[in-house]
């Protein structure tokens, strides 16, 4: 298989991910089958680029298995993170709008299955379903939503309670809970955790060892754990 590849045959799990997606929701059972035949799959490896910034693509994608990260680029920050994403959740959905070109790429954070459908064969998805663009309207608002949160807490909360935050986010959708504290495999560097919290490097090592003093987390490479969950929240507020 080549990595990137579109992939014609998946499994029924492959299909219950997808059909759990936003895009899905308030379709009626036996309308889902067929808006999931329009999709193809395409694997990528990790590290690799989905699609680049600046370049057309007028495909949406859905992440079926692994996780994908969202970013873009300026003159200030080479590479600014802006997301993760995982199982289910959609991403490119500003192409089903906009012919214009990328304004930010999508790369493979681990290796990824991914379910992708073109704006045409959405178009005509469309058409017989409204519930869809009624989702991808909602998606597109949650999206303007988080961006101006985090540009409320670049400007009224520190760099521990930003990171204390993200951290929170990513385990509530990432982590596995074990007893009474909650892992957390987030396959980022401290420089990628830095610009998701818009701070520098140093800041993020500063921080993350003040939790661990504390003892509300344990650092290991790109994992940790979450051992209290409820003072981490209290200086995320």
């Amino acid at each position: 298989m080549v990595a990137g590849a579109t992939e014609t045959g998946v499994n029924r799990g492959s299909e219950a991910v997808l059909a759990r997606s936003a895009i899905m929701r308030g379709l009626a059972p036996a309308d889902k089958p067929a808006v999931i035949d329009r999709f193809d799959y395409a694997r990528f490896g990790q590290g690799e680029c989905i699609y680049p910034e600046g370049q057309p693509d007028h495909r949406l994608y859905v992440v079926i298995d692994g996780k994908v990260k969202i970013g873009w680029r300026s003159a200030e920050f080479p590479e600014k993170l802006l997301s993760v994403l995982g199982p289910s959740e959609i991403f490119g959905a500003e192409s089903m709008f906009d012919c214009g070109p990328r304004t930010g790429s999508a790369t493979a954070l681990t290796a990824v299955l991914v379910a992708v459908i073109d704006r045409d064969a959405l178009h005509d998805c469309l058409d017989g379903n409204p519930h869809i663009t009624e989702q991808l309207m909602r998606l597109l608002a949650r999206n303007l939503r988080r961006a101006e949160d985090l540009i409320t807490d670049l400007n009224f909360t520190d760099v521990p309670g930003r990171i204390a935050k993200q951290l929170l986010h990513l385990a509530q959708r990432f982590g596995v809970r074990q007893d009474r504290q909650l892992r957390l495999d987030h396959g980022l560097t401290q420089a990628e955790i830095a610009q998701l919290v818009g701070a520098s490097r140093e800041s993020v090592n500063k921080a993350l060892s003040e939790f661990v003093q504390r003892g509300w987390i344990t650092v290991c490479g790109k994992s940790l754990v979450i051992h209290q969950t409820e003072l981490l929240a209290r200086r995320a507020h």
